[in-house]
């Protein structure tokens, strides 16, 4: 039997066909049939060698001229991966087992875009926590919420105009962040929180590694980001002020850092031949943002102390636009630019065509400096398959940065849809006693 829609590696052709096997709970579980010789699924888990790449390493070795480039070259690369196996018990419960690869070589990577996914959460909370001390209020996540502009750098947002009655809200910003990776969504809820409440928070929670220092795709001065614009939120009925704040600035300062990329780098149009310093720019470890991510979806497995504050309602909300197609969505709305492999590194690449509906990633990528990354849920409701993979490649072959000659296409799409697939397929042939009941990843996207 086809999975409709799949798509096929570089290389290798992924046929995907019904088990038969003893235990009738696996008979609906498809598998792989690999024009290359490969480990069985049940001796790739048992044969984890004394180093913690083992898993990893047997599994890119079952497919010759796949993986061979980042196995080779995995320190140039700076390549960090994070697999999460799922085992359900008879209740449905979740257990988790974590494999790592290069762990031990890790460096410094600018984590781009996936740093909207810790602060749309902190916003979320912020909103949750306001909406328990003000219950007579309307839940400020849909209130408008309007942005003035106070020092050097800022802007104002009055409207939006990609809503149903043109107003700006939290819930529109965190939409967007989810289902395009909308840069401007993210600023605006970076101001609305401040820069010291997300590190603050962050820290609190034990993800001490974050520091979220700038905006994004707006290239200000550290004095200028240290500055946020005044926020408030006006009641939609009366349109009386509710709440909000004037223009916050964080005196904090945080731990001094010596992070380096590349061997030279362009600015403004001049040659600079020395590593690019990214020592006062955004950094968050992909173990953090792996954890950040299965707190939102297994909260139970991971500490109450480093989960976000967060209605079930809100959750279900950031789920939704998590795993939804640009194209399901009516507002905001989007054309045909936005394909549903859009921001969807893990398991698609960036292919533009159709995607099934039966699986679905839950996911937050990152593409910038040649970096890539994405942290990811995968489900497949059909084949009861689930797993959670985080993954960051650098992808910038003559070490240039601001160049335009990033290897994006020819390297890291590639590799993180290889990477899914490859990880796809070994939950499709493991053995499990208990399949997942994921009804609850389940959504109607056409409301």
């Amino acid at each position: 039997m086809i999975i409709r829609g799949a798509t096929s590696f570089i290389s290798i052709t992924f046929a995907l066909a019904i088990a038969s096997c003893n235990a009738p709970k696996q008979a609906q579980k498809p598998v792989v049939a690999v024009r290359t010789q490969t480990l069985p699924v049940d001796t790739i888990a048992s044969s984890v060698a004394d180093t913690e790449d083992a898993f990893f390493e047997n599994i890119f070795k079952s497919y010759p001229g796949v993986f061979e480039k980042v196995l080779s070259e995995r320190n140039e690369m700076n390549l960090q991966i994070i697999y999460t196996q799922i085992n359900r018990d008879k209740n449905n419960k979740p257990a988790l087992t974590h494999h790592y690869f290069n762990r031990r070589g890790a460096r410094y990577f600018y984590p781009a875009s996936t740093v909207k996914l810790p602060v749309a959460l902190l916003a979320l909370e912020d909103v949750s926590d306001r909406n328990k001390e003000h219950a007579m209020f309307p839940d400020k996540k849909n209130m408008s919420m309007i942005t003035e502009a106070a020092y050097s750098g800022q802007s104002a947002v009055y409207n939006d105009p990609n809503t149903m009655d043109g107003r700006p809200t939290v819930e529109q910003y965190i939409k967007k962040i989810f289902l395009v990776s909308d840069n401007n969504a993210f600023n605006r809820l970076y101001e609305y929180l401040g820069q010291e409440a997300i590190n603050d928070h962050l820290h609190k929670k034990g993800y001490n590694d974050a520091q979220i220092l700038h905006r994004l795709d707006v290239f200000l001065t550290d004095d200028q980001n240290r500055h946020t614009n005044p926020v408030h939120f006006y009641d939609t009925v009366q349109y009386n002020s509710a709440d909000g704040h004037e223009m916050l600035f964080n005196k904090k300062q945080y731990e001094k850092r010596s992070d380096y990329i590349g061997k030279g780098y362009y600015s403004n149009g001049k040659f600079i031949d020395k590593p690019m310093v990214f020592s006062g720019k955004n950094r968050i470890s992909l173990n953090d943002l792996h954890t950040i991510l299965q707190s939102v979806i297994f909260p139970e497995t991971v500490p109450a102390s480093q989960r976000f504050n967060i209605s079930d309602v809100d959750r279900e909300f950031v789920l939704k636009y998590m795993s939804m197609f640009p194209r399901e969505s009516r507002y905001p709305s989007y054309d045909s630019t936005f394909n549903d492999g859009y921001a969807k590194a893990i398991m698609y690449g960036n292919d533009k065509v159709s995607l099934p509906k039966n699986i679905r990633v839950f996911d937050k990528s990152g593409v910038a400096y040649g970096q890539l990354v994405d942290v990811a849920y995968v489900i497949d409701t059909e084949h009861k398959i689930e797993f959670i993979v985080s993954a960051a490649i650098y992808c910038n072959t003559d070490g240039i940065l601001n160049d335009d000659k990033y290897d994006y296409d020819s390297v890291g799409f590639p590799f993180m849809k290889n990477l899914g697939k490859a990880l796809y397929n070994y939950e499709a042939g493991r053995k499990k006693n208990y399949l997942p009941d994921l009804s609850e990843f389940i959504f109607s996207y056409d409301k």
